[in-house]
C-alpha cells in the first residue's frame, strides 16, 4: 500500500505542480473568497447596504470550515438570501470542496478524471483510486438522507410544538439539519438552542445528526454494511466507535456533574432536563458548536473539560474537526504500551505501524503549538482572561464554534487569528496527514543508536 501511495505521489508530481492536498486547500480558499463576495451583496443583509468585507470574510470562513463562530448575529444580520448562502457554504464545506466538485463533474460528464480522483481521494482519505467514485457518491447519499430525515423531524416539531408557519418551520428544519450534520453550529436563533434546552424533540435529532457527521464517512459506510458484525470492522471503525461512545459518556457525566448546581446553566432545570442539557453540551463540544445552555456562564472547570473534548474532536474523513479520535487514540495506546513495558503497539488485535506513531505525535505536537502560540498572541492583544481566550482558540482550531461570548469583542487582529485557526483546523489535518503519508521515503543509511536521559 505504501508503494502505491508513492506511485500516486509520483503521478501528481510529474503531472502537476500541486500536491492533491494543496489543491484541496486552494479549493477551500477559493470557495471562501467567492462566499465572501456573495455575502457582501446588499440583498444578503437585512439592514441598509451590504456587509463589510471583514464581516463577510469571517462568516464565509466559519461556514466553509463548518465552525460556527460569528461576529454578527446570523438571524438578525443576514437576510433570507444571506442565510441560504451560508447554508450552501456549510454544505459545500461539509462535503469537501473536491468531493463537491467531483459530484458536479459526475453529474455533467458521468466520469471522473485522474486528477479529480486524486484530489477527492486526498480529501476523503481513500486508500486507493478504484473506489473513489463509489465513495464520493456514498458521501452524497449519506449526507442527503440524514439531513432529510432530521429536517423532517425538526420541521414537524417547529410547526406542531411551536406553531411556526409551515414555510418557516421547513426552513428552520432544513437549516439546522444541514448545520448539525455538517458539524457547523450555525443557528437561526440568536441564543442557539437555549430556548429548547429541555425539549428532546429538538435537541436529540440535532445531536444524532452531529454524532453521525462526526463519525466520518468511511465509518458510516462500514457500519451501514456490517453494523451487526463488529468482527468485520476495520481498526479505524473500532477506534472511532469506541472513542465516540467513551467521550460522549465521560463528557456528559463531567459537564452535568460540574454544572448541576450552577444557577446560570443547569441549576434551575429538572433532573431529566439537566441530563438532556449535559448530553447535548457534550455532543456539541465534539465540533458542532450548538449550545443549549449559556456557555459564557459555565464554570471554568467546564470550559477546561470542553477544551479537551473540542481538541480531540471526531472521526477522520468526515465533517468533524479537532485532531481526531484516531490520532488521540494512537497516542493513548503508545502511552499504554510504554507503561506496560511492551515493544509493539497493539490495538484491537492489530499492530500499529511505526509510521503511524510518528504521524500522530507530529499532528498532536503541531496542534498544541498552534493553540499555544495563538492563545499567547490573543493574551498580548487583550485583557480578557486566559481561560476564555484558550476556549475561543481551541473552538476555532477544532472548528467547533462554541464561544464564551468574546468573539465580537476581539480586535480585528484577534479575529484574523481566529480566521486562520478555522482554516488551519479544517484543512491542516488533511494537508498534513496526506503530506506525511506521501512524502515517506526510505533512507539508505542509519546513524548509530544512542539514548538521551528522559524524565
Amino acid at each position: 500500500m505504501q508503494q502505491g501511495s508513492r506511485r500516486v505521489g509520483g503521478v501528481v508530481r510529474r503531472g502537476s505542480r500541486l500536491h492533491p492536498a494543496q489543491i484541496v486547500v486552494a479549493g477551500f480558499a477559493g470557495t471562501i473568497l467567492i462566499g465572501t463576495a456573495v455575502l457582501m451583496l446588499p440583498n444578503a443583509r437585512l439592514g441598509p447596504g451590504g456587509a463589510s468585507f471583514f464581516e463577510a470574510l469571517f462568516t464565509a470562513t466559519s461556514a466553509v470550515c463548518v465552525t460556527g463562530l460569528i461576529i454578527v448575529d446570523t438571524p438578525e444580520y443576514w437576510s433570507l438570501f444571506g442565510q441560504i448562502v451560508i447554508l450552501l457554504l456549510i454544505q459545500i464545506g461539509g462535503f469537501g470542496i473536491m468531493t463537491f466538485a467531483s459530484v458536479i463533474g459526475l453529474a455533467v460528464v458521468r466520469k471522473m478524471s485522474l486528477r479529480s480522483k486524486l484530489t477527492a481521494a486526498a480529501e476523503i482519505k481513500s486508500m486507493g483510486l478504484s473506489d473513489v467514485k463509489g465513495l464520493v457518491l456514498g458521501v452524497v447519499r449519506i449526507s442527503l438522507v440524514v439531513e432529510l430525515v432530521v429536517a423532517v423531524l425538526l420541521a414537524a416539531r417547529f410547526a406542531l410544538g411551536y406553531e411556526e408557519p409551515l414555510a418557516r418551520a421547513i426552513w428552520l428544519g432544513v437549516f439546522h439539519s444541514v448545520s448539525s450534520f455538517n458539524n457547523a453550529g450555525f443557528a437561526l436563533f440568536s441564543n442557539s438552542l437555549i430556548p429548547f434546552v429541555d425539549d428532546p424533540f429538538i435537541c436529540l435529532p440535532i445531536c444524532a445528526a452531529t454524532i453521525l457527521g462526526g463519525l466520518g464517512f468511511p465509518v458510516i459506510m462500514q457500519l451501514r454494511k456490517h453494523f451487526t458484525s463488529p468482527i468485520s470492522w476495520s481498526m479505524n471503525t473500532r477506534i472511532v466507535v469506541v472513542g465516540t461512545i467513551t467521550l460522549l459518556v465521560s463528557g456528559t457525566v463531567y459537564l452535568t456533574a460540574v454544572e448541576w448546581n450552577n444557577p446560570a446553566t443547569l441549576g434551575a432545570l429538572t433532573w431529566p432536563a439537566k441530563l438532556l442539557a449535559g448530553f447535548t453540551q457534550s455532543v456539541q463540544a465534539r465540533t458542532a458548536g450548538f449550545n443549549s445552555i449559556d456557555t459564557s456562564m459555565m464554570d471554568p472547570a467546564s470550559w477546561l473539560g470542553t477544551d479537551v473534548l473540542m481538541f480531540i474532536g471526531g472521526g477522520p474523513a468526515g465533517t468533524a474537526g479537532g485532531i481526531k479520535i484516531t490520532t488521540f487514540a494512537v497516542l493513548f495506546f503508545i502511552l499504554v504500551t510504554e507503561i506496560r513495558g511492551e515493544v509493539a503497539v497493539n490495538v484491537f488485535g492489530k499492530r500499529l505501524s511505526r509510521a503511524v506513531h510518528r504521524q500522530a505525535i507530529t499532528i498532536i505536537l503541531l496542534a498544541v503549538g498552534v493553540v499555544t502560540i495563538s492563545t499567547v498572541a490573543l493574551m498580548l492583544m487583550t485583557d480578557i482572561s486566559m481561560d476564555r481566550l484558550l476556549f475561543e482558540v481551541v473552538s476555532a482550531f477544532a472548528t467547533v464554534g462554541l464561544s464564551t461570548g468574546i468573539t465580537a469583542q476581539l480586535p480585528i487582529a484577534g479575529q484574523i487569528i481566529l480566521i486562520l485557526l478555522m482554516f488551519i483546523g479544517r484543512l491542516g489535518p488533511i494537508t498534513l496527514a496526506s503530506a506525511l503519508a506521501l512524502r515517506e521515503r526510505p533512507v539508505p543509511y542509519e546513524f548509530p543508536k544512542e539514548r538521551p536521559i528522559l524524565g
